[in-house]
């Protein structure tokens, strides 16, 4: 019998994953079509090609390509990190981000994780020999443009200034038409009862208590601003604060920084100048009487921890001071303010959080910590991975001293000889 030996067939050659990033600077209709075209066209053309995977095209809508956290991008990261992408196209330099550190953070992350990323408009491979060099020169281009688009933008908000008129607003009781503040009525109500409230003598947290009851959804930092705002008396202050540069957005308190502008009798107003002064006069009586605490700055973990069921922050408590009870705790800011009726979160002892912290790894690799429910903390580290830690809070019993348990024994035993002998 003649035996023929059959080669196997090779192996089909392994195809590339890739994918695409889309994005898009406002909301407005036409951008948003431009963003369906581009995640189209992408779609198709990684598509055609047969050595390619098609991995996704992930797409953001933003009005700057400055800003980090941006979800689309991120989930495109985090697929890079996991083996998932081999390879990013993308239109342009300036679509990936428009200034130079994020631009070569993010290229250089992903050169280390071995992803190509191909730029359409420049013909340029990142992991190519030249790649780097000429994207850290055209990235210097694209910084320029968000610069130079961030100017032209805030020329325009100053002289709307110098002329009267607001560009953009939200505030309880107007809505802005054609630059113009126009009264809500059922708003205004509002606000005439909370300045009313203020001056009957009921403080910021009552007040904001007794809205929030009535679904009025208003908070204690809120009503403070509330209070204090001029444009109320229908006069307009202009340029309290400003954006300092282009790239972090940060939003700075104007104190003498750029000129502002007082616009008298800009629009109706909804609280008359006596009461608007009375209570200012009643706002710098209440600081005065009130003696804040001493402060030591912010904590270990302050804007650390975010509330999962409410989205505040958790703020470091002092718990039954100077009691035996005395303990250490961090809250939720909603919680702590308003109760389990707005928010039926969870305190978290801060030597129980010290220990968890020090098991996960530390301070230094922890990004963010979020409180899901009840005992769980979920740690998202700086590496891009996640953690989740189940916990127990030990009873009050078990952290008795001798002491405490004889004292509790004896109140008992009090409570027990009175109801035998019916007293």
């Amino acid at each position: 019998m003649k035996i023929h030996k059959i080669k196997p067939l090779p192996p089909p050659p392994k195809r590339k994953k890739v994918g695409a990033y889309a994005r898009v600077s406002s909301g407005k209709e036409t951008m948003l079509h431009s963003l369906s075209a581009q995640v189209s066209y992408y779609s198709n053309l990684i598509s055609k090609h047969k050595e390619w995977e098609y991995v996704g095209v992930f797409a953001d809508e933003a009005y700057t390509g400055t800003k980090e956290n941006r979800p689309g991008f991120q989930e495109m990261l985090d697929k890079c990190r996991a083996g998932e992408i081999e390879m990013i196209i993308t239109k342009s330099i300036s679509r990936l981000a428009r200034n130079t550190v994020t631009t070569l953070e993010s290229v250089r992350e992903l050169k280390a994780l071995g992803v190509d990323i191909f730029f359409e408009e420049e013909n340029i491979y990142s992991l190519s020999a030249e790649g780097e060099f000429l994207l850290t020169l055209l990235a210097s281009y694209a910084q320029e443009e968000s610069r130079s688009a961030s100017e032209n933008v805030k020329w325009r908000i100053r002289k709307d200034f110098r002329d009267g008129k607001v560009s953009s607003m939200k505030m309880l009781g107007y809505h802005l038409v054609d630059g113009k503040l126009l009264i809500i009525p059922d708003e205004a109500d509002v606000v005439k009862a909370l300045f009313n409230d203020y001056l009957s003598g009921m403080g910021i947290v009552a007040i904001c208590k007794k809205y929030r009851g009535q679904g009025i959804k208003i908070s204690t930092s809120g009503l403070s601003k509330l209070l204090r705002n001029e444009k109320y008396t229908g006069s307009l202050l202009l340029q309290k604060s400003f954006v300092d540069n282009h790239i972090t957005k940060r939003l700075v308190k104007n104190v003498g920084q750029l000129p502002q502008y007082h616009v008298k009798n800009s629009h109706e107003p909804i609280i008359d100048k006596v009461t608007f002064d009375a209570v200012q006069a009643e706002i710098k009586r209440r600081a005065k009487a009130h003696k804040p605490l001493q402060s030591t700055g912010n904590y270990t973990y302050t804007g650390l921890i975010r509330c999962g069921k409410c989205g505040s922050y958790y703020r470091r408590k002092h718990n039954n001071a100077g009691t035996k009870y005395e303990k250490i705790v961090w809250i939720c800011e909603t919680f702590n303010t308003y109760g389990k009726a707005e928010c039926a979160s969870q305190q978290i002892p801060e030597d129980i959080l010290d220990r968890i912290v020090a098991d996960v790894g530390g301070l230094d690799i922890i990004e963010k910590i979020t409180v899901p429910e009840h005992n769980i903390l979920h740690f998202r580290l700086k590496n891009g991975d996640a953690t989740v830690i189940e916990w127990q809070n030990p009873s009050r019993r078990e952290a008795w001293t001798p002491e405490m348990r004889e004292a509790a024994r004896q109140k008992r035993y009090e409570q027990e000889r009175v109801k035998q002998n019916g007293e």
